[in-house]
């Protein structure tokens, strides 16, 4: 629909249908059972009112969404299509890794590619837009939506949330095989106090500006529809009715001009936050803020009208319609209603896409010549997640759990002799348990979280493994000491206490449909490891919320000072991690050597290159994960001691020496200062080449002089 003809459009309706246009449901209103992701409230419309509505969220196959809009159209006066919205956060029917998981790939094109497979799947049963990228930077495992995060560094964040922007949406949205993106939450959703979900936030503004900002501002760059409010408070004001926040970050500095939504329930919500008293006043404050879109409350449905008219703010409802119209008629909505559906995708290509990212996205966290398994030796497989096709993450509600592969399948093709121990809740037979480790040459010992117990509403305060399965370790650890631990989970665990009982540790998150065979691929060394940790392993849950940038303190814990007392220091515990960000061991070996600058200066109008040469001496070929970090040494207010500046996944043969280049500019190395103007200092930067935040292979250090 030509501009003209949509102003035109808007100019027809009616205040009650400017409004509907703003209300979210799900299809149950329609007489349809959709996902709910949220507490249900009665609330109720009359037919009217229904069929003024702008979207629906939730809806599962292309048979219900047809039906939903034909009936929709055939009693809609305007005739202005439904927007249908759904949760596709690591694929839709086919399920890809979580993104905790495929930020373990630190691969830009890797997530893109997801994200344009798991859009292509969606759109063709009639979803326009999903809930995603979560651009929420996190240091809390204890909060479970870390799995929907891209770890705890906001650069490496802001990389990926770009990509899957660009893989959700593509070059045009008129494509009907790709989809809107939303990008959430805004903001501070991931510092809950205690990590625990919905929970109050405290941050600074230079914490804010600093590392929550970036990932949203680079979804906002790469052109995001969408933008969804957090749950949570900033400042002391829930962000769905924080104007200031909304308007002059969100809208101002970011230049965000596209349709905001609320969370589920989020405007009513602001009544039990206490800073609305009805909700009426919820609505007022919400819309005030310029949120557009309420979901799944009926705050703007039954008040928005009134307080329009008593407030004389027609020109910023006709804004929010305007946007809410636009979106529909960028998809082509107003040109073909039932859009995407009658596109088919490649299952076979998705398939193997999944299980291309399964393999990319598994961390070798630990590895003392036990792996790769050998074909002819005798394999015990044995725990809570040895058979179990609970593999798939909270997040794969239409994903098929009966279907997606389990470790016990993907190891059976992989070795002659394997032997089966499921661990239950119940008390396992520990004489059959000890005498089947006995017999084995080698243990892999599954176990971890369920797909409930990590994810939204999943906060927990012990990250450590169950004592079944603790106590399954310890007894296999007495009786075969070669055995790999296999772990599960949504997040980050600690594992301090069973990793001295085994020889090699592998991190599996969730990682979709093809996780059985994509693990055996890897455990059988037919593939190599070539994942990376985006979230530090913490040793206890008492050092969170953790971030390997830590900053400087005037008491900061050296190899000299170990013994004094009066630093920062714990008594119980080391400082860092278990295992830090960016670890991750492969079977090839990776020598760096050869750091160069092409100047030790730098201008504010010129470019700096990094170069080093990678050489893979074994026979594997295998992906290693260049990471550079820097130090810039004299700082207005305190800063971590090193940052990740840059990255690549670099593939090589056998025997292949390959120089890789990295080039940097001043902005690179940019902070937000006191007034929360992001520049960068005249002064010496330290550079640090290396496999992992702790692991330094060969430094640098160049003069910066504006």
């Amino acid at each position: 629909m030509k501009t003209e003809e949509l102003k035109k459009l808007l100019s027809s309706l009616t205040l009650e249908e400017k409004v509907g246009q703003l209300v979210q449901v799900t299809p149950d209103f329609f007489g349809n059972q959709g996902e709910v992701t949220g507490p249900m409230t009665q609330w109720s419309m009359d037919e009217e009112q229904l069929y003024q509505l702008g979207s629906v969220l939730g809806t599962h196959r292309a048979t219900e969404v047809r039906k939903i809009q034909e009936n929709y159209l055939a009693h809609s006066r305007h005739k202005i299509p439904l927007l249908f919205m759904a949760d596709v956060i690591h694929g839709y029917e086919t399920i890809f890794p979580i993104p905790l998981a495929l930020a373990s790939s630190f691969d830009s094109e890797l997530i893109e590619t997801v994200a344009r497979h798991a859009a292509k799947e969606a759109a063709k049963e009639g979803v326009h837009v999903t809930f995603s990228p979560m651009a929420d930077y996190v240091k809390d495992p204890r909060w479970g939506r870390v799995l929907e995060s891209n770890g705890e560094d906001p650069r490496l964040s802001t990389a990926l949330t770009k990509a899957y922007v660009r893989g959700y949406q593509g070059e045009n949205l008129k494509n009907e095989s790709h989809v809107a993106a939303c990008v959430k939450h805004f903001i501070g959703y991931g510092a809950a106090e205690g990590g625990r979900d919905y929970n109050t936030v405290d941050v600074s503004d230079v914490e804010l500006y600093q590392n929550y900002l970036p990932a949203f501002e680079g979804a906002i760059s790469e052109g995001v529809k969408m933008v969804m409010t957090s749950f949570n408070s900033v400042h002391g004001v829930p962000v769905t009715a924080n104007t200031s926040l909304v308007q002059n970050v969100l809208r101002g500095k970011l230049g965000f001009q596209g349709l905001l939504i609320s969370d589920w329930a989020a405007i009513a919500e602001l009544k039990a936050h206490r800073i609305a008293e009805t909700s009426k006043q919820a609505a007022q404050k919400a819309f005030e803020t310029s949120v557009d879109m309420d979901m799944m409350t009926d705050c703007y449905l039954k008040e928005l009208a009134a307080i329009v008219e008593e407030t004389q703010a027609t020109e910023a409802l006709d804004a929010a319609v305007w946007r809410v119209l636009s979106l529909k008629n960028e998809l082509g909505l107003f040109e073909n209603p039932y859009r995407g559906l009658d596109t088919t995708v490649d299952l076979e290509e998705l398939t193997k896409a999944s299980y291309e990212a399964a393999v990319r996205c598994a961390v070798l966290l630990k590895n003392e010549g036990v792996l790769p398994l050998k074909k002819e030796e005798k394999i015990l497989l044995v725990g809570t997640k040895a058979v179990t096709r609970d593999v798939l993450g909270a997040w794969s509600w239409i994903g098929e759990m009966e279907a997606a592969s389990s470790l016990s399948e993907g190891m059976g093709k992989i070795v002659s002799t394997l032997e089966i121990l499921p661990i239950t809740d119940e008390v396992p037979d520990w004489q059959a348990i000890e005498e089947a480790a006995s017999r084995a040459d080698k243990v892999v010992i599954a176990v971890g979280e369920t797909s409930e117990e990590a994810g939204e509403a999943a906060s927990r305060t012990d990250l450590t493994l169950r004592e079944i399965e603790r106590t399954v370790i310890q007894t296999i650890y007495k009786k075969n000491t070669e055995s790999i631990l296999v772990t599960f989970s949504g997040r980050p665990l600690v594992l301090t206490d069973v990793e001295p009982k085994v020889k090699a540790i592998v991190s599996a998150w969730f990682l979709g449909s093809q996780t059985g065979t994509a693990l055996a691929s890897l455990l059988s060394g037919a593939r190599n490891f070539s994942g990376h940790l985006p979230m530090s392993y913490p040793r206890s849950v008492g050092q969170l919320p953790y971030s390997y940038q830590e900053m400087s303190t005037g008491r900061p814990k050296t190899a000299e000072n170990a013994d004094q007392k009066y630093i920062s220091r714990y008594l119980d515990e080391e400082n860092g991690p278990l295992y830090p960000f960016g670890h991750g061991l492969s079977y090839s070996e990776f020598v760096y050597s050869d750091l160069r600058l092409s100047n030790k200066q730098l201008t504010r109008n010129e470019q700096l290159t990094l170069s080093f040469t990678v050489s893979n001496l074994s026979n594997q070929a295998g992906y290693t994960l260049p990471q550079i970090y820097f130090q810039d040494a004299f700082t207005q207010i305190i800063r971590p001691k090193k940052e990740l500046l840059a990255w690549q996944p670099v593939s090589l043969e056998p025997g292949e020496t390959r120089q890789v280049q990295f080039v940097v500019e001043a902005k690179d190395f940019a902070y937000v200062h006191s007034d929360l103007a992001r520049t960068t200092d005249k002064g010496t930067f330290h550079l640090f080449l290396g496999t992992s935040a702790e692991k330094e292979l060969s430094t640098a250090t160049f003069e910066y002089v504006g």
